[in-house]
């Protein structure tokens, strides 16, 4: 039986029917995908903030807040369907994905570990993007290690060669709603031969509670002085730039009106938007503050805020550029182009192959991890109204 005919043997076969905050049904994500199953998790704290979550991806589905007026909000994009999650084909996506084993892109989907060449897969113009892409974690069935009213632990083994990547990695994804609306995130991993990793989150935000329109109102800020320019297939070109005077300085609160299609500005025009990695001000001395504000973004429609903390070097802000399908997502919402914002946390893009060849300034910037080492990443989305 092939993955969406099982899908559609098993979809729906859950004994839960009562609705999420969100307006989920948990019985839409009860499934056996590959042998393993799928299903819907919530989690939430004392004061409503509700997220829910699904093992397919360690995916992000919804995120509950209140607004200014304490209309709770569902703030990200996504389906409403474990089918639509699992059919790649119609309805690829990485909404609200664990990421892994490498986030974003690694030229010519090459990787050189310990002096040996690795051919990566290839799944985005010759090079490879978020570990390989329909193929990579977010497509896996992550298995469920803890689980609390509160928090889950999802859990992953990749084995040595998984879309050529060396070494077996054994990663956690840490999601915990903190009392005072924080979704905090901690990414862990081992491995027994030495490999990359760079994991994150990748989910959408439109704060504006309308999901059917652009949410370029929005207004965005990055503690960046400096970002990394990127070419017209994404890659970053190895230099480092001063923010100061072009459209991507951020260090002031902006609506992404302001210059999201700016297309006399080489990276916009590439992109069509932003798609960009900014060299964080919060990684010092080899060291993320994660209790500093790395990067935060303001609906001016609901108030609801958003601030993102993380102890990685690099941040990519990423507009929903891909968006504009036709397809219909979350309770039927065709989202548009530039519906959202994604904030990743991240080692910068292509790191493997500029850390290789001491590309300065790329230093700070080491994705690679070694047998007795452990891989720690945190990342948090804290909400509140202003």
């Amino acid at each position: 039986m092939g993955l969406l005919a099982t899908l559609l043997a098993s979809c729906g076969s859950g004994n839960s029917t009562e609705q999420t905050v969100s307006g989920l049904n948990p019985a839409d994500f009860d499934s056996t995908i590959n042998g393993k199953q799928t299903e819907l998790v919530t989690i939430k704290n004392a004061k409503g903030m509700e997220v829910c979550l699904t093992n397919y991806g360690g995916r992000v589905v919804s995120i509950s807040v209140p607004d200014k007026n304490g209309k709770m909000t569902d703030v990200v994009c996504s389906y409403d369907n474990i089918r639509q999650y699992a059919d790649t084909t119609n309805s690829p996506s990485d909404y609200g994905s664990s990421v892994g084993r490498y986030a974003n892109r690694i030229k010519n989907a090459k990787l050189t570990v310990e002096g040996k060449t690795y051919n990566l897969r290839p799944n985005d113009n010759g090079n490879c993007l978020h570990g390989g892409g329909n193929t990579g974690w977010m497509n896996k069935v992550y298995d469920i290690q803890a689980k609390t009213d509160s928090s889950v632990v999802f859990a992953i083994t990749s084995p040595d060669g998984d879309n050529g990547f060396p070494g077996t990695v054994k990663a956690t994804a840490s999601y915990t709603v903190k009392a005072d609306n924080t979704l905090d995130i901690v990414f862990e991993g081992t491995t027994d031969k030495e490999t990359v990793i760079n994991m994150t989150n990748h989910s959408y935000f439109n704060l504006n509670g309308d999901l059917s329109k652009p949410g370029d109102n929005m207004v965005a800020y990055i503690n960046a002085d400096k970002f990394t320019p990127a070419d017209s297939l994404y890659i970053p070109t190895g230099e480092i730039k001063p923010v100061e005077g072009t459209p991507m300085d951020f260090r002031k609160p902006h609506p992404l009106s302001d210059h999201i299609n700016d297309f006399s500005y080489d990276q916009i025009k590439n992109a069509t938007g932003y798609d960009h990695n900014w060299v964080l001000n919060t990684f010092k001395n080899g060291k993320g503050d994660d209790k500093t504000v790395a990067a935060s973004l303001y609906s001016p429609v609901t108030g609801i805020f958003l601030e993102v903390y993380t102890n990685e070097p690099g941040i990519q802000m990423y507009t929903g550029n891909f968006q504009g399908t036709g397809i219909a997502c979350k309770h039927g919402v065709k989202y548009p182009k530039h519906v959202s914002v994604c904030f990743e946390s991240q080692k910068f893009p292509d790191s493997p192959t500029k850390f290789t060849t001491k590309t300065p300034g790329w230093e700070v910037s080491n994705p690679y991890l070694k047998p007795g080492e452990k891989y720690h990443s945190h990342l948090a989305y804290k909400f509140s109204v202003k």
